[in-house]
């Protein structure tokens, strides 16, 4: 007897509003929907327009993507609907906005009708929501599963005891010490000194919790947070683009890849602190002296938030851009990351060490330079040094940015014997994604979502 074919899923996800969180999910759907399943990516209007360039139809045909209306106060216009660019002072009035649209995305499921709703972390609202129709709703944890349990742990009544994985506490004093001090404050559960809601507060109303997971470095806190929370949590693989992939290179994106193919092998650090990093001008300084100093080819991305019309000259020392010649690229557009990473000449990657960032890096083997900012990051940070694939540059005494310690870091990494086993490691992590991929995660991952949406 021929056995019944598998229902085809319809299922809608909702990320939240910032690239380091729509990325992965866009990857998510293409690995999901690849397998005959209906995707539909549900976002704002400048998110989605800038995901839907990394999407070819012909290779995607079950993937869709669908707008959002969300309400906006007259600070916060559509082209504000993302985190890219946004004034800092305005993240909250992002999230708490988003909050509001609850009653659009309801309208957006009773149009759609699908079987199930993944959202994120930053958005468990779209939980009630979803229950409100009966159509079931899981969680997709875009950043690692240690800092999943992490982040748990501090908001929650086990904040009280000292965590229990000592090799995730930043060791940078300067992060230690804001760790210490997030020991001894009493955290409400329910909302933050902002009003906006604890999203690790949410964690237990959802079945099952997908998370980006990461063998090499991650997968050992899966069960304990498994525990911890009291859900199943199942991985999702890396979930990293290919370096090709709708990266259809304009001609800024010709000429920096024009520029690294001229220059040696393993020999040029790339820069960048992601789309919501602004550096202060002391940072910017000190960077650039690191990297003078460092005697190394870099790309450094520069960026501002919109409102701030800076000329990449005027935001670096006096006489820095014609001291380092055709040794430095200085960019404040977009880059193709992917493909720089991939390039055989890049040998490191100075991050501020999001998640995206650290599984694309350690995807292409490119060794680690960690300057974490924020959230995060300064866990991600001792993840990264203590998986053996890159090196953390401690702040300065004040919490700036050290460029002393820059330069010697970058030195060490790239060009010196002292480095040797790290890129050794990164090189072997990297042939083991070459070998494994995260074909047999996706394939569970989707039996998951299956027996979810027959019961």
């Amino acid at each position: 007897m021929e056995e019944p074919k598998e229902r085809r899923l319809n299922i809608v996800m909702l990320p939240w509003l910032a690239h380091g969180h729509a990325s992965p999910f866009l990857e998510l759907a293409k690995k999901i929907g690849k397998r005959n399943h209906t995707i539909h990516v549900c976002s704002t209007k400048v998110i989605l327009d800038s995901v839907k360039k990394r999407v070819n139809e012909i290779d995607h045909p079950f993937l869709h993507f669908i707008e959002i209306q969300l309400p906006y106060p007259p600070e916060l216009p559509p082209h504000h609907h993302t985190t890219t660019g946004l004034p800092p002072h305005l993240n909250h009035t992002l999230m708490k906005t988003f909050q509001m649209a609850g009653p659009a995305f309801s309208d957006i499921l009773k149009q759609i009708k699908p079987d199930l709703v993944i959202c994120d972390v930053l958005n468990p609202w779209a939980h009630d929501v979803s229950a409100s129709l009966s159509v079931p709703a899981i969680m997709f944890h875009v950043t690692s599963v240690a800092i999943l349990c992490y982040g748990f742990h501090m908001t929650t009544d086990y904040g009280i005891s000292k965590f229990p994985y000592p090799e995730l506490i930043p060791q940078d004093p300067y992060w230690f010490q804001k760790y210490e001090e997030d020991q001894s404050k009493e955290i409400d559960v329910d909302v933050d000194e902002e009003g906006v809601i604890n999203h690790f507060s949410n964690l237990k109303s959802f079945e099952i919790i997908l998370a980006k997971t990461f063998g090499e470095i991650d997968e050992q806190y899966v069960d304990y947070t498994s525990s911890l929370i009291g859900k199943r949590v199942i991985p999702t693989g890396p979930l990293v683009k290919d370096a090709a992939e709708g990266d259809a290179l304009n001609e800024y994106g010709k000429n920096i890849i024009e520029w690294l193919d001229k220059k040696e092998k393993a020999s040029t650090v790339l820069v960048s602190f992601g789309s919501e990093c602004y550096l202060s001008k002391e940072d910017r300084y000190q960077m650039a002296y690191g990297l003078e100093q460092s005697t190394v080819n870099f790309i450094w991305v520069i960026q501002f938030p919109l409102e701030q019309k800076i000329r990449i000259e005027e935001s670096l020392p006096e006489g820095f851009l014609k001291r380092v010649g055709e040794r430095g690229l200085m960019v404040d557009k977009w880059i193709p990351q992917a493909r720089i990473l991939a390039h055989e000449s890049t040998g490191g990657f100075i991050t501020h060490c999001g998640w995206g960032s650290i599984t694309e890096a350690i995807a292409f083997g490119v060794p680690i330079i960690s300057m974490p900012v924020q959230y995060d990051q300064p866990n991600n940070a001792s993840m990264v040094v203590n998986a053996g694939v890159g090196v953390e540059v401690y702040r300065a005494k004040d919490g700036g940015f050290n460029g002393p310690e820059i330069a010697r870091v970058t030195r060490e990494l790239l060009v010196e014997d002292k480095g040797k086993e790290i890129r050794k490691k990164a090189r072997e992590i990297k042939e083991k994604f070459i070998r494994e991929g995260d074909d047999r995660e996706i394939d569970a991952l989707v039996k998951e979502l299956t027996n979810i949406c027959h019961k």
